[in-house]
């Protein structure tokens, strides 16, 4: 009988050890109702410290290795997530360190995937130039593919800031300027990120950042303060982040920033009531790195204590970085001043988040994906498809580009047309720059050349940050001698990104100078910008020839900047935000108020007295929102609303023809924008209601029909419900915001009841305005054997 109890027990501790947990997800596909009754068993059996500590993210050392101190905690079960540790071998044993523990949860592995791994995407910025929502979806598919097979769980994407100030360095991570544009390219990574269900061993889970307003910051300066109307909140800032959670976003990131006095990680109307109250958010919220800590930087807290509570009591779940909730959440208990519910609550959001991605029914990655994945072929054709649809022509004077393959010499200028470490940017999740593929790699593979003693030639001009002349002399002659110049010129990597804020968003250092040495030359060039953000590029856009704006481009830049500059491909690419012409005029955005005295915008004129003008310059920016131009020519033509009157209950079809009048097949973005005419809130000038970029042949003309929704004319009225109003709207479509083909529409009632909740949300899901991305395609947990320990010890019984 002693053996018999023996053989059983160790027969249910294996059971438990290998095949299942004492709290685990025996059926991945639980129910929401049984989860949360997992999930009560477990934290009624958690001691504090094991609920403390599940609100801890730590953070792995400079190598991406757990601290040898935090090992311990690991196996204690005091740990929630890490973050930046990856490779499967390491985070299979960070796993097999957290079954040690007497709870034996699983730990969720967190790390920045912003726009690649290992096979690394334009920024997101310039991914958002695409207009392509499928593109953006694939890109950020492949990325959550590579990451889960190296164990990561949790990407800290998609940044989702509305963003107006080009001196902010983190507009790179962004989806620009326009709210509609950002709701539905929030919508587009969330969905390329954790598919249809984000335990899949592809798949990983996406966190909308930064909550919020934090691209709204004072002065383009990181993480400074914000103050801004609730209005402007909720019309502006916040929709993007509700098309997030509509579109099934599993967490959140605080911003740094605070808004209208309180700092954003200990703000309870942001976190609880709006996000969980209004909402119904129900995933896990996760302060930014040490922004919990960072309330007393902020004059909030006296001390590590009250930033605890703070957090904790708004709603901030988890704890990135620093430990204030593990050092002080006993004490702020015991005081009263945090409840053990409010714990319970965040305890519960993140086990719910562990529970969906299968953790307890799994928590390892096989490690074979991990080499059969990464930088895989299939990937980087797609990097280099994507890429090249990212790129935004913004002059071509003459049609001098494309640039023809028998040309007879080429030179290239500029050391961003060289420097592998460039193709990286501040966010490159785990790239290996020394597999990037440069420009000047790109071109003349494009060639087939092999050296630059032939058709190719090449001179630096000037190195990165180009702060010298030195080498001038001898780009010029290289130039000279050639019969096409392309001069790569922008901002080092570092100009860009967190912490990259700027005041002037120029061409950096002499790069300037260097492109009047070769325009002096009076040969043909192109410019070929390499830029993490707007800028000012008043000369180039005045003298240069052809401007091509190719962002940060990634792993495949280089092989897609030849393709486009070749005329492989056909540029697309529109801009997300608007360029300024200096940084005087900044915020400029297409979508801004009238005025009383608003200045008329077709002459623009410098002369008009007593109007909402600049003396010295034109109000409009150098190149507006949606901006963008082809190898080829297209008409919009025949604008017809299929009627001019309807109620507020009913929806518009909107048809226009988009003929190719050039000499190459090409792809043009179909721009909606609605202006309310009168209000009793006063509306921006126009908005964005509605796009979808379609493919048109040489000589062919296609018909695009796009529906606008009742939703798509209203407005948050005072108690921030959704209204309509009778009157009159004004129907642009064209290629970019400035677009003057017009039709009108008029709402002959209101509403006859409340469209929506009251949520914060000034973009409703449209179904039928853009391209039809159809579903995503969705993966099972990887399966495990799983034994019952009672059937297992019968078995036993009966068997001896």
């Amino acid at each position: 009988m002693r053996s018999l109890i023996y053989l059983t027990l160790s027969c249910t501790l294996l059971s438990t050890c290998v095949f299942g947990y004492p709290h685990g997800q025996k059926n991945p596909k639980l129910s929401p109702a049984e989860i949360e009754e997992e999930i009560s068993r477990l934290i009624n059996d958690m001691i504090l410290p094991e609920k403390l500590g599940q609100l801890q993210q730590l953070a792995g050392d400079w190598y991406g290795e757990v601290g040898p101190s935090d090992i311990p905690l690991v196996k204690q079960g005091l740990v929630g997530s890490i973050l930046n540790v990856h490779g499967a071998a390491r985070t299979n044993q960070i796993q097999r360190w957290a079954l040690e523990s007497r709870q034996k949860i699983p730990v969720l592995i967190g790390f920045d995937v912003i726009h690649g791994f290992r096979t690394l995407f334009p920024i997101p910025l310039g991914e958002t130039a695409s207009w392509d929502l499928e593109a953006v979806e694939q890109a950020a598919a492949i990325a959550a593919a590579e990451a889960r097979s190296v164990g990561i769980h949790w990407t800290f994407a998609p940044m989702v800031d509305v963003m107006r100030d080009p001196r902010w360095g983190r507009v790179m991570e962004g989806s620009g300027e326009d709210v509609f544009l950002g709701s539905e390219m929030a919508k587009a990574r969330v969905r390329g990120f954790q598919g249809g269900d984000y335990s899949a061993h592809d798949r990983v889970l996406a966190c909308a950042k930064h909550f919020a307003a934090y691209g709204a910051a004072e002065a383009g300066r990181d993480y400074n303060g914000v103050d801004m109307s609730e209005r402007r909140l909720r019309e502006i800032y916040l929709p993007p982040f509700k098309a997030a959670v509509d579109a099934g976003v599993g967490s959140f990131m605080t911003a740094f920033n605070d808004l209208n006095g309180v700092p954003a990680t200990g703000n309870k109307f942001l976190l609880t009531k709006v996000l969980r109250d209004e909402w119904k958010f129900d995933g896990l919220v996760v302060s930014d790195w040490d922004a919990v800590l960072e309330l007393i930087n902020h004059q909030y807290a006296t001390n590590q204590s009250e930033a605890a509570m703070y957090a904790l009591n708004a709603g901030t779940d988890m704890e990135m970085a620093s430990r204030t909730y593990v050092t002080h959440g006993e004490q702020l208990i015991r005081s009263g001043k945090v409840s053990i519910e409010t714990v319970n609550t965040a305890v519960r959001n993140i086990l719910r988040i562990k529970y969906r991605m299968g953790l307890f029914d799994n928590p390892f990655i096989d490690e074979n994906l991990e080499s059969a994945t990464l930088f895989k072929q299939e990937f980087l054709d797609a990097a280099r498809n994507i890429t090249a649809r990212t790129f935004v022509l913004l002059k071509n004077q003459g049609n001098i580009l494309p640039i023809s393959k028998s040309i007879g010499k080429l030179a290239v200028i500029g050391g961003l047309a060289a420097d592998k470490f460039e193709t990286t940017d501040h966010w490159p999740g785990d790239v290996q720059w020394q597999d990037s593929v440069t420009m000047l790699q790109g071109i003349m593979t494009k060639l087939g050349v092999t050296d630059t003693n032939g058709q190719v030639t090449y001179a630096e001009g000037c190195d990165t940050y180009c702060r010298n002349t030195s080498v001038f002399d001898r780009a010029e002659q290289v130039a000279r001698q050639a019969d096409f110049v392309v001069v790569v010129v922008g901002e080092p990597r570092e100009y860009s990104g967190e912490a990259g804020s700027m005041t002037n968003i120029g061409l950096p250092g002499y790069h300037l100078d260097l492109v009047k040495r070769i325009h002096s030359t009076g040969k043909p060039y192109a410019v070929v910008l390499v830029n993490g953000r707007p800028m000012t590029i008043e000369w180039l856009a005045e003298n240069a020839p052809a401007i091509l704006v190719t962002w940060r481009s990634g792993s495949m830049g280089g092989h897609a900047v030849a393709d486009v500059l070749f005329g492989d491909v056909n540029p697309s690419g529109k801009l997300p935000m608007s360029f300024p012409r200096n940084v005087g005029q900044i915020p400029v955005h297409y979508d801004h108020k009238n005025t009383g005295r608003p200045i008329d915008k077709a002459s623009g004129s410098l002369t008009e007295r007593y109007r909402s003008k600049y003396i010295d310059s034109l109000n409009s920016p150098q190149y507006p929102f949606g901006y963008g131009l082809s190898y080829t020519r297209f008409a919009f033509e025949n604008l017809q609303l299929n009627t001019t009157s309807i109620t507020a209950e009913q929806s518009v079809q909107v048809g226009v023809s988009v003929r190719n009048t050039g000499q190459r097949d090409g792809e043009e973005v179909v721009q909606v924008y609605v202006r309310d005419v009168a209000a009793s809130i006063t509306r921006p000038v126009r908005q964005l209601k509605a796009f979808k970029k379609v493919k048109v042949a040489v000589g062919q003309t296609v018909r695009i029909e796009l529906i606008l929704k009742p939703e798509d004319l209203g407005f948050l009225d005072d108690n921030w419900q959704w209204k309509i109003e009778p009157g009159v709207f004004e129907i642009y479509v064209g290629n970019n915001s400035d677009t003057t083909m017009q039709a009108n529409l008029t709402v002959t009632t209101a509403a006859s009841e409340v469209i929506g909740t009251s949520t914060a949300t000034a973009v409703p899901v449209t179904s039928s305005t853009t391209v039809n991305i159809g579903e995503s395609s969705t993966h099972g947990a990887a399966s495990s054997i799983q034994f019952s320990v009672p059937l297992i010890a019968i078995f036993l019984l009966l068997v001896f």
